[in-house]
C-alpha cells in the first residue's frame, strides 16, 4: 500500500503545471483555483469532545505522531524535487521547446472566442487522438486565461496576506507631493523656493506653445473633416521618402534640420544637459555636435513641429533602441514643459502682485492630467521606456526620487535563467522575445523636474505606459458596470511603438482603444474648469493630439489606423520606401514560385474569393497522391479555421497547427507530416511568429496569402532545405495575391516586379534563389 500511495503522490506532482510546482514549494499547498472538487457529496462526522484532561494527552500523542508522520504537503515537497528536475530536462531535451514563450499563444485566445469554441466543438468528431490533443490544448489555454485575467495569485511577496492582482497596485501616498494643483502652493507656504522655474515655453517660437496655443474655429473644424488631404512629397537623406499631408489647402514642408544647438530645439531642462549622457550608447564617441544620430535628428525634426509621424521601417536591432530614444526624449519634453507651465500659472494666481491681464491666460490644462499615452507589447519594452525617462531626468549628475522602484524592477523585469540556453532561433526573434514578455500591464508615471512616481493613479499620471491588453481590460465594453476611459479624455500625445506586434496579439484591443481616445469624460474627476483649455472644453482634443506610429511592416490595417483616426490639425508625416529588391532574394533552395492571381470586387469581398479559388483552383491540384507532403501556409486564424473545417468536411488527409496548440499536439502533427502519414499541414502565420519551429518534410509549399512580415517568405521556404537532397526537382511553391495584396507582394518580390505583375494580371512563374539575385 505504501508503494502505490508513494507512486500516486510523484504522478500527481507530474501532472502540475511549472507555476503550480512553484506556487506548491513556496506556501506549500496548491493555489484553490486548482482544486479538485468531487462530485461525491461528503458525510457530516459528530466527534464528542473529550475533556480538558483528555484532550492533553490526545494532544501529546498527536504531537508525537505528527513529529513521525510528515502531512500530505510534506511528502509532494519531498518528491517535487526530483520531479521538477526531471521535467527541466524534459524542457530542453529538444531544440523547439519554448520555455516562456508558449504562453503567449494563450495570451491571443480572446481574439477569437466564438471561433475557438467552434473548433473544439468541430474537434469532437475527429478520431481519439484528435480529441485527447484538443482537450489537452482547451484546458492549457483556460489556465492560461485565468492567470492572465489575474485569477490565479501572484503575490508580491511570500505569504503576503493581501494577494491583490499586481496590475491594480496604485501609489496613493504621494498625491500631494505630486499634485500639479498643490504643489507649488504647498511648498511656498513652508518658506521652500519652488521646484520650477520659468519654462522655455514662453519663447512664442516654441513649437509646443505654437502647437497649444492656436486657437481653432468652427470653418476650421468643418475644413478638417470634410476636405480631402492635400499631399506632397520630399526625399530626406535618413529616412527617404517623406509624404506630407494636411487638411488644409497649402501643405507647409519641413527641412531636414542639421541643427546641433540643442538650445535651439527648445528642450526643457535638465533634458538639454542630460541627453547627450543618455544617448550615448547610440553614438558612441560623440563630439560637441554629434548629440543625435542621422535618423534621430531627422524623427526628431518631424516630432518636435508636432505632426502626427508614421514610420514603417522600424528594425528590432539597435535602429529600434535609437527610435525608442529620440519619442521618449520628445515626450518627457512636453510633459515638463505642460507641468511648468501649470506650476508658474500657480504662482501668478496666488501672488497678489502680479497683475492678469486675462484669465484665460491661466487655461493650461486638460480635462484629466494624462498627456501622453505610450503602448508597447509587451513589460520589457515599459521597463526600458521607463528607464530612459529616468536617465533622461537626472543623466549622470544628481540621483532622481523615484517611488516604487524595486516593486516596478521586479514586476517588469526578468529572469536571464527562464528560457533555456540552448534555444536558436533567428535575431529578430531574439530581439522581439527578449526579457518579460507578459503582454497585460499598465502602468502611470508621474513627473516633476527632480522626482517621479511610478504606479500612480490614473488621474495622476502625466504618462500612461500600457498594452492594448491592459487598457482593453480597464476600457471594457459596452454594457459593462466596472469601466473606465476618463484618464484618455485629454492625451496629447500616443505613441504606438512596434505596432507590427499587435497584428499578432489581437488587433481589436487596438481599434477600441483608438475609439476612446479623447472622449468627453462622464465625470469632472475634480478638474478646475477655469483652467482647462477652450478647445479641450469644445471638445476638440483629437484635432491636437499628436500620434507616433512605429511598425516594422507597411499593412493596410496600420495605414488605416494613420488614415482615420489621426486627424492633428498640424498636418502628417508618413515615410513611404518602395522596397528595391524583395525577401524572395533570400530564397537559398532551387525553388519555381508560381504567383497565382485571383480577382475581387473589392476588400471585403477578397476574402470569399481567395476560398472560393483556392478550393476550385489550386486544391484539386494537389489532391494526387504524388503531391504529398504539401504545407499550407495561412496568416488569418479566420481563414486557417474555414480551411480546416473545408478539410473535415471533404475528408482530407490532413493535420494543422496554430498557435493554441499544445507541445503534444504540435509534435504529433510534425511526425505525422513527416512521415507522409498525413498529406496536408496547415500552419497559422501566428504559429510561426510565436514558435519558429523548422517544419520537416516540406515538399509542396502553398502561401494561401502572402505573409504579414516580408522575411518569413523565404523563412519557410528555406525549410524545404531539411528535406532529402535530390528531391528539388519535384518541390513546388504556389502564392495567392490579388491587387489589393500590392504592399505585401512588393516586399516579397519587389516594388519593380509588382508594378509588372499587377498590369499584366496573368499568373507569374518565377526560378529565383539567393544566387542568381
Amino acid at each position: 500500500m505504501g508503494k502505490r500511495r508513494k507512486q500516486r503522490k510523484e504522478e500527481s506532482v507530474s501532472s502540475l503545471t511549472k507555476k503550480q510546482k512553484k506556487h506548491l514549494k513556496e506556501f506549500g499547498e496548491q493555489h484553490p483555483f486548482y482544486d479538485q472538487v468531487s462530485s461525491v457529496d461528503e458525510r457530516t462526522q459528530v466527534v464528542e469532545l473529550p475533556d480538558s484532561s483528555e484532550e492533553e494527552s490526545h494532544s501529546e500523542s498527536e504531537a508525537e505522531s505528527d513529529a513521525e508522520n510528515p502531512n500530505v504537503y510534506q511528502q509532494l515537497l519531498a518528491t517535487l524535487k526530483h520531479v521538477s528536475d526531471d521535467d527541466d530536462d524534459d524542457d530542453e531535451e529538444e531544440d523547439d521547446d519554448l520555455e516562456g514563450v508558449e504562453d503567449d499563444g494563450g495570451t491571443r485566445q480572446d481574439e477569437n472566442e466564438h471561433l475557438a469554441s467552434n473548433e473544439e466543438s468541430d474537434d469532437s468528431k475527429d478520431e481519439q487522438e484528435s480529441d485527447e490533443e484538443d482537450d489537452d490544448a482547451q484546458e492549457e489555454d483556460e489556465t492560461r486565461e485565468a492567470e492572465r485575467r489575474g485569477e490565479d495569485e501572484d503575490p508580491t511577496e511570500p505569504g503576503d496576506p493581501a494577494q491583490q492582482d499586481i496590475e491594480e497596485f496604485t501609489d496613493h501616498k504621494d498625491e500631494s507631493k505630486f499634485s500639479l494643483e498643490t504643489n507649488f502652493l504647498e511648498e511656498d507656504a513652508k518658506g521652500q523656493k519652488p521646484e520650477t522655474t520659468e519654462p522655455s515655453s514662453v519663447n512664442p517660437e516654441d513649437p509646443f506653445k505654437k502647437h497649444i496655443d492656436r486657437e481653432l474655429e468652427e470653418a476650421d473644424i468643418t475644413q478638417i473633416t470634410s476636405n480631402p488631404k492635400a499631399t506632397s512629397s520630399v526625399k530626406w537623406p535618413s529616412l527617404g521618402q517623406l509624404v506630407f499631408s494636411s487638411s488644409f489647402k497649402k501643405v507647409h514642408l519641413l527641412k531636414s534640420e542639421k541643427e546641433t544647438d540643442l538650445a535651439k530645439l527648445y528642450l526643457h531642462e535638465p533634458l538639454a544637459s542630460t541627453w547627450p549622457i543618455a544617448n550615448r550608447s547610440v553614438v558612441p564617441g560623440q563630439r560637441e555636435r554629434n548629440k543625435f544620430s542621422p535618423i534621430q535628428r531627422e524623427l526628431f525634426t518631424v516630432m518636435n513641429s508636432y505632426r502626427d509621424l508614421y514610420y514603417p521601417s522600424r528594425m528590432v536591432n539597435a535602429q529600434g533602441e535609437e527610435i525608442r530614444r529620440v519619442y521618449c526624449l520628445h515626450a518627457l519634453n512636453h510633459v515638463l514643459k505642460a507641468n511648468s507651465q501649470v506650476l508658474n500659472n500657480n504662482s501668478k494666481k496666488k501672488d497678489p502682485k502680479i497683475g492678469l491681464d486675462d484669465e484665460d491666460d491661466l487655461r493650461d490644462q486638460g480635462l484629466t492630467r494624462p498627456k501622453v499615452l505610450i503602448v508597447l507589447p509587451f513589460r520589457e519594452s515599459a521597463l526600458r521606456v521607463v528607464q530612459l525617462l529616468i536617465t533622461l531626468l537626472e543623466g549622470s549628475g544628481e540621483k532622481i526620487e523615484v517611488s516604487n522602484k524595486k516593486r516596478f524592477k521586479k514586476e517588469f523585469g526578468s529572469d536571464p535563467g527562464d528560457r533555456p540556453p540552448n534555444l536558436k532561433r533567428p535575431e529578430d526573434y531574439e530581439a522581439i522575445f527578449a526579457g518579460n514578455i507578459d503582454d497585460h500591464f499598465r502602468i502611470g508615471v508621474s513627473v516633476l523636474q527632480k522626482s517621479m512616481r511610478l504606479y500612480s493613479p490614473f488621474y495622476s499620471s502625466d504618462i500612461i505606459i500600457a498594452s492594448p491588453l491592459g487598457l482593453r481590460t480597464i476600457i471594457g465594453s459596452e454594457g459593462e458596470k466596472k469601466r473606465d476611459f476618463d484618464f484618455l479624455s485629454s492625451i496629447e500625445i500616443l505613441v504606438l511603438d512596434q505596432t507590427d506586434i499587435y497584428l499578432m496579439q489581437n488587433w481589436e484591443h487596438v481599434l477600441h482603444l483608438m475609439s476612446h481616445l479623447n472622449l468627453q469624460p462622464s465625470d469632472s474627476h475634480g478638474v478646475d474648469f477655469s483652467r482647462v483649455r477652450m478647445w479641450s472644453l469644445s471638445n476638440w482634443a483629437k484635432y491636437y493630439r499628436q500620434t507616433l506610429l512605429f511598425s516594422a511592416v507597411q499593412d493596410p490595417q496600420i495605414n488605416s489606423i494613420f488614415n482615420k483616426h489621426c486627424c492633428n490639425y498640424s498636418g502628417q508625416v508618413a515615410v513611404r520606401n518602395v522596397p528595391a529588391t524583395g525577401s524572395i532574394c533570400h530564397v537559398m533552395v532551387q525553388l519555381p514560385h508560381v504567383f497565382q492571381r485571383l480577382e475581387a470586387d473589392s476588400v471585403l469581398s477578397v476574402i470569399d474569393a481567395r476560398f472560393n479559388f483556392f478550393t476550385d483552383k489550386i486544391l484539386p491540384q494537389y489532391r494526387d497522391a504524388i503531391m504529398s507532403h504539401t504545407l499550407i501556409y495561412i496568416p488569418s486564424y479566420f481563414d486557417y479555421v474555414r480551411l480546416r473545417n473545408y478539410f473535415k468536411k471533404e475528408e482530407l488527409n490532413f493535420t494543422h497547427i496554430c498557435e493554441y496548440t499544445d507541445k503534444s499536439g504540435i509534435s504529433r502533427a510534425r511526425q505525422h507530416f513527416l512521415k507522409g502519414e498525413r498529406q496536408f499541414l496547415l500552419v497559422t502565420e501566428r504559429f510561426h511568429f510565436y514558435k519558429r519551429y523548422m517544419l520537416k518534410g516540406i515538399r509542396n509549399l502553398i502561401f494561401y496569402e502572402l505573409p504579414t512580415y516580408p522575411h518569413f517568405y523565404s523563412e519557410v521556404c528555406n525549410m524545404m532545405t531539411a528535406w532529402n537532397k535530390g528531391e528539388e526537382a519535384t518541390w513546388t511553391c504556389t502564392v495567392l495575391y490579388s491587387k489589393y495584396d500590392a504592399q505585401r507582394l512588393a516586399a516579397v518580390v519587389g516594388a519593380k516586379r509588382t508594378a509588372q505583375m499587377l498590369q499584366s494580371k496573368k499568373n507569374v512563374h518565377l526560378f529565383v534563389t539567393g544566387e542568381n539575385n
